[in-house]
């Protein structure tokens, strides 16, 4: 994983870009009074141009700016009345100036950086927002302003805002626990065999970053194109995670593309060597952002690469990609013009484009589109064949595609696959529940599946189900879950203790699909209640000690959310738990580390004795080499245990 907000060749030129006003200790300033002044008003100005904030980083982005506002009028003032600046005054505004610097690199990084980097990175970035908001309070913390002449109405304003940000500087760091879980999930299962719940979380994440129109993962490709360049091959594997998260939400908005490092193109040892050469946005396609070999216009107008927008169409797609109006025909017409320009373009700069393979044919769809309406009708059909097949029919169709999940849905297939979850046949409850897990997916279909009454029915499942089907089950339910008011609904009908059962019995999957659902239903807080009565601390238990499981991050996860209810206090808040916690602290992997250092401190805030006990075993030592070698997250961890600590002796 990334160890810092931007990689080491960024910050070098974002230091570079944005030159800092100093001044030596007791020597020679090296910008006249009357400069300096125009240079921190430049930087806030600057600064304040950013507006674009990507959602993970906006709230404090806002207050950063709020708060560079507010110091507005004191800079305003000073050039008005061009005083005479004294050595303190100077320090004091040179040291101003480093952290507005800091500020803008800071804002600008968080407005055109990668949205996939910022979300794995937001604790990390929060740190340099902490460090800026320091910067900020040691300069206007004593800043002479009699001095400077400043009046007594902008003066007020100032301190008042220094205030804030000294109590900014004490506030706890803070995370989007359901971001990070949502995250580590996917990431964890790159690796894996593909997941019920994965596309559920997919689809919340690229909601919560903000990546699901093509407009938006483009821009996303240009970002970590330019993130990788200047990585420089630096972080290998937290660069692999980052693109394939793209590819993941790529694939889920149907661009079947996973070239983000533009391996279709290759460039020559000339063009390696002026990288400032950009190639024409007309010679991209908008679906891959890779230059063009079969440009091909559709009905709508726009070109696109060949057998990108082949792959669009035989998607079940219908709409322009780029426009989203229907397209009145699937004909492509070859672009000519545009292939010689790009052809006479890479000839004039030495790029040369690869020959690519031929697609594959297309294998005919077993079950053509037109069967949905009949498939439907044949789920409430007298014979109990017909309606075994056509169930088990609906569970392919509803996974292929976005309009085929339209089209059962619109012919009214919620409501008979829902009447068919108290079929006696074990196998066709457990293909109508993941029908109805495929159908969920879409943000719609949830409410229509909630209002049916099919929640009670896929509880039912989960309890006494085929294996498949209880695995299935649960991840419904935890699709379903997305939207709060289900949380509240899927807890009250007795939801979270056959889930818990499952964490506790299951497959791997089971278990997996199990963890998932639970971390996302006790976000509510009466379920974490209900989860502790149903008994899963001692599952957890049980979980982080099979290592071979490979679940421990999960575990620790959910007892992080239960820690923070008071109720969930007193079986959590053990010795031989902590003992646990320490001794994952002193040999887990990073993330275990991670993991165990945020519940300790949840629950060493909360109960002292408990850290008392962990420092005792002996966490102190451990805790100072983390501090020292950990990952950034880990780092911040420790030493907030550090200070913590020092208040129990």
């Amino acid at each position: 994983m990334p160890q810092s907000a931007l990689p080491p060749s960024s910050a070098a030129a974002a230091a570079a870009a944005d030159p800092e006003p100093s001044c030596s200790e007791g020597g020679a300033r090296e910008m006249d009074d009357e400069d300096l002044v125009e240079d921190l008003l430049a930087t806030v100005n600057s600064a304040r141009a950013y507006a674009d904030f990507r959602r993970t980083q906006r709230k404090e982005c806002h207050n950063l700016l709020r708060w560079l506002q507010l110091v507005l009028p004191l800079l305003e003032e000073l050039r008005d009345s061009t005083p005479n600046l004294t050595e303190d005054a100077y320090r004091r505004l040179t040291l101003l100036g480093r952290a507005f610097a800091a500020a803008r690199r800071l804002l600008r990084s968080c407005n055109d950086g990668s949205k996939i980097f910022l979300a794995l990175e937001s604790e990390a970035v929060l740190g340099r927002f902490r460090t800026v908001y320091e910067k900020m309070n040691s300069a206007l913390d004593g800043m002479p302003y009699e001095d400077l002449g400043t009046s007594d109405e902008v003066m007020e304003q100032v301190e008042l805002m220094n205030a804030q940000l000294t109590r900014c500087k004490k506030r706890t760091d803070t995370q989007d626990i359901e971001l990070s879980m949502d995250l580590m999930v996917i990431i964890q299962n790159n690796q894996d065999e593909e997941r019920n719940a994965d596309r559920a979380i997919l689809d919340r994440l690229a909601s919560k970053l903000e990546l699901q129109t093509l407009a938006d993962l483009r821009a996303e490709t240009v970002a970590i194109k330019k993130l990788i360049n200047e990585r420089n091959g630096q972080n290998a594997e937290g660069t692999k995670q980052i693109v394939e998260l793209l590819n993941k939400f790529k694939a889920i908005a149907g661009i079947d593309e996973k070239n983000v490092l533009g391996g279709e193109v290759f460039v020559t040892k000339s063009l390696d060597k002026c990288p400032s050469l950009m190639i024409p946005d007309d010679f991209l396609c908008p679906i891959t952002l890779e230059i063009m070999t079969d440009p091909v216009i559709v009905a709508s107008g726009q070109t696109y690469e060949r057998r990108s927008i082949q792959r669009w169409l035989d998607s079940g797609e219908r709409t322009c990609p780029k426009t989203r109006q229907p397209l009145a025909h699937q004909s492509l017409a070859p672009n000519y013009a545009l292939k010689n320009l790009i052809l006479q373009w890479c000839d004039k700069h030495k790029v040369e484009l690869q020959r690519r393979e031929p697609e594959p044919v297309a294998e005919q769809d077993e079950h053509p589109r037109e069967d949905i309406p009949s498939l439907v009708e044949a789920l409430s059909s007298i014979h109990s064949d017909v309606q075994r097949k056509a169930a088990k029919k609906i569970r392919v169709l509803s996974k292929e595609s976005p309009e085929n999940r339209a089209l059962i849905a619109g012919n009214g297939g919620i409501p008979a696959l829902i009447g068919l979850l108290t079929y006696p046949d074990k196998k066709v409850q457990e293909n109508t529940v993941t029908s109805l897990l495929n159908l969920s997916i879409d943000q719609s279909n949830k409410i229509f599946i909630t209002k049916g009454g099919a929640i009670p029915l896929i509880i039912e499942i989960l309890r006494n189900g085929s294996v498949v089907g209880q695995e299935n089950s649960a991840a419904t339910l935890f699709s379903l879950s997305m939207l709060d008011e289900n949380k509240v609904t899927i807890g009250t009908l007795g939801g979270i203790a056959p889930l818990v059962e499952l964490l506790r019995n299951g497959t791997v999957r089971g278990k997996k699909d199990a963890a998932t659902a639970i971390f996302n239903l006790i976000l509510n807080q009466q379920n974490k209640v209900r989860a502790t009565h149903a008994g899963i601390v001692p599952v957890l238990l049980k979980i982080i000690d099979d290592k071979a499981l490979g679940m421990v991050d999960e575990a620790l996860s959910i007892f992080l959310l239960l820690s923070s209810h008071t109720a969930c206090l007193g079986e959590i808040g053990t010795t031989p738990f902590i003992e646990k916690l320490v001794q994952l602290i002193k040999e887990g992997t990073p993330k275990n580390q991670e993991c165990a250092l945020s519940v300790l401190l949840e629950l060493g805030t909360k109960k002292q004795p408990l850290l008392v006990h962990a420092l005792r075993f002996g966490l102190h030592e451990h805790l100072s080499k983390i501090a020292k070698n950990g990952t950034s997250r880990a780092q911040r961890k420790a030493n907030s245990l550090i200070q913590l600590a020092k208040k129990c002796y």
